[in-house]
């Protein structure tokens, strides 16, 4: 396959240009609001040991990526830019270890279709611009598995090399969002040898160097965390893991095959190669001399989709370390595959995207308000050009696969699922009123003085904190505050009575309200000013 060095050039700027603009636009409620706040107490505290969400202890995830943007805040200021500096830089580790382990394990062309196909795949590179847990925990599972597949198939005088770096990622893993760093990797191993009947891989682990290497990195934090909190082992251990996993305590229930789309849809132009990848990756190895990594790569990427499938909690970005590890697979398919054969799935996609063009277009009459109907529409046209460019580009690239010409058509799709990504980016930045409270935040700067107080009633915005540099007070909510308020509950105010009676005492105040709470003060006479309204919050001055 022959790409012009220029040509590899520009997509590795046109990936950058979309990557920074994907680290720029407010912070969106929930997950980026909750994560940059807590970064942001821990770097103004100086206490780097418990986790603190809106001042309240907050242990359901461990603190790897607290410390990285921390220190991102303290070395270039409270920003949204900043608080996303952490995921961007994991999703290019992934990218660099899926791209380096391509090109040692199936040579050159494998190894640039492995990155563009992670690039060109919406959900991850997307995700490379969100303030989730979930890429820092792919980015260093990534490099587990390439490190472990670098050991077993690579010359024997690496393996020890190669197999301390899987130890360590796997530790990183845990220390970014807990036991599962370590179960996906396990699992995968175990699967390995069951499926080959081949245990004498076990011996090869080297347990002693890289257990104390993983137990070094590992131990500390939970040591020193479970010393100055003896609340958190019970609820990290068995509520955040077991609990998480075996109930439906969360509140997270989906069907079974909830994933599924979100794979699919997610490598979006190469949806239609992902199974036919998988097969012939399997077979492909049926007989395969020296360690078979696809195969490995494909158990990883199963067992990750049926562990999550069979769990009573789901959130879409639970399957992000499936992404990387099934990209090399993918890669190297694409790098054999005829183009006269892939022009038919390209050719399929196209009309694919063009319904996606209907289904956008109609999204604003399909709203349940007046407001989120205009942010639809002016979402609309960006998402309808990224649309359009992205099945236009398909559709010319299947007539150049027809012709023969591969490197070009497969260069071609993943500029434009570049500029699709990078449209949708901006058309979801219009929705911004509604995701992030970050002019809600402004108001309150306007309006009051810093010395106000500063309540949250009914609700948490978990982006109103990090915007205004400071913690807020709860009213009558509980939801994820629920460990840390039972060590200390006189951290928030437990009723809407006990609310009023503080709301009357001197000085500033201001309020952020649940619309239904809002009424059910006004009904009973409260003394409330308003400064702003739309359909989720509503902000308040004491008069």
């Amino acid at each position: 396959m022959s790409v012009p060095r220029a040509v590899l050039v520009l997509l590795a700027l046109l990936a950058l240009l979309v990557g920074v603009d994907n680290m720029q636009r407010p912070l969106a409620h929930p997950d980026e609001g909750r994560y940059s706040e807590i970064s942001r107490e821990m770097a103004a505290t100086g206490d780097w040991v418990t986790p603190r969400l809106n001042g309240i202890k907050y242990f359901e995830k461990p603190p790897l990526q607290y410390w990285a943007s921390a220190a991102a805040f303290r070395l270039f200021g409270e920003s949204a830019f900043t608080a996303r500096i952490y995921t961007a830089l994991a999703g290019l580790l992934a990218l660099v270890a899926v791209g380096y382990t391509a090109r040692r394990l199936a040579g050159r062309d494998a190894a640039l279709l492995a990155v563009g196909v992670l690039l060109s795949s919406p959900y991850f590179l997307g995700m490379g611009g969100v303030v989730t847990l979930d890429m820092g925990l792919t980015a260093w599972t990534t490099v587990a598995v390439c490190a472990f597949l670098l050991a077993a198939a690579g010359p024997p005088g690496e393996r020890r090399r190669w197999m301390l770096i899987a130890w360590a990622g796997m530790a990183l893993a845990v220390l970014s969002k807990g036991l599962v760093g370590i179960v996906f990797p396990a699992a995968a191993i175990f699967l390995h040898c069951l499926a080959h009947r081949d245990w004498r891989l076990l011996a090869r682990l080297e347990w002693a160097r890289g257990g104390a290497l993983f137990l070094a990195l590992t131990v500390p934090w939970f040591v020193l965390v479970s010393a100055a909190n003896p609340e958190f082992p019970r609820f990290f251990f068995v509520h955040e893991h077991f609990e998480r996993f075996l109930t439906k305590a969360h509140r997270r229930e989906e069907p079974w095959w909830f994933f599924w789309p979100i794979l699919f849809a997610g490598f979006l132009p190469w949806m239609l190669a992902l199974v036919p990848a998988a097969v012939e990756g399997w077979r492909r190895e049926a007989a395969a001399v020296g360690f078979p990594w696809r195969r490995f790569a494909l158990l990883w990427s199963g067992f990750i989709l049926l562990f999550f499938s069979a769990s009573g909690s789901k959130l879409p970005a639970y399957i992000l370390p499936v992404f990387p590890v099934f990209a090399l697979v993918l890669g190297d398919w694409l790098a054999r595959a005829e183009p006269r054969r892939l022009w038919k799935m390209v050719a399929i996609v196209a009309p694919l995207v063009a319904i996606g063009i209907a289904v956008a277009w109609g999204a604003p009459e399909r709203a349940r308000n007046a407001w989120t109907r205009d942010l639809y529409a002016a979402a609309r046209p960006w998402i309808v050009a990224g649309l359009a460019v992205l099945a236009v580009a398909l559709a010319a690239a299947a007539l150049r696969l027809r012709a023969g010409h591969k490197g070009g058509a497969l260069a071609a799709i993943v500029a434009a699922s570049l500029l699709f990504i990078d449209f949708v980016e901006d058309g979801y930045e219009r929705l911004a009123p509604r995701q992030s409270g970050f002019q809600v935040a402004e108001t309150i700067r306007r309006e009051a003085p810093p010395e106000a107080r500063v309540y949250s009633v009914g609700l948490y915005d978990q982006t109103v904190p990090f915007y205004l540099g400071r913690t807020v007070t709860l009213v009558a909510y509980v939801d994820e505050f629920e460990m840390g308020l039972r060590s200390e509950p006189g951290r928030a105010i437990p009723t809407l009575e006990a609310f009023a009676a503080d709301w009357v005492r001197p000085g500033t105040a201001v309020a952020i309200i649940h619309p239904d709470t809002y009424e059910t003060l006004s009904t009973r006479g409260l003394a409330m000013t308003l400064l702003h309204r739309d359909e989720r919050r509503i902000l308040v001055r004491k008069p």
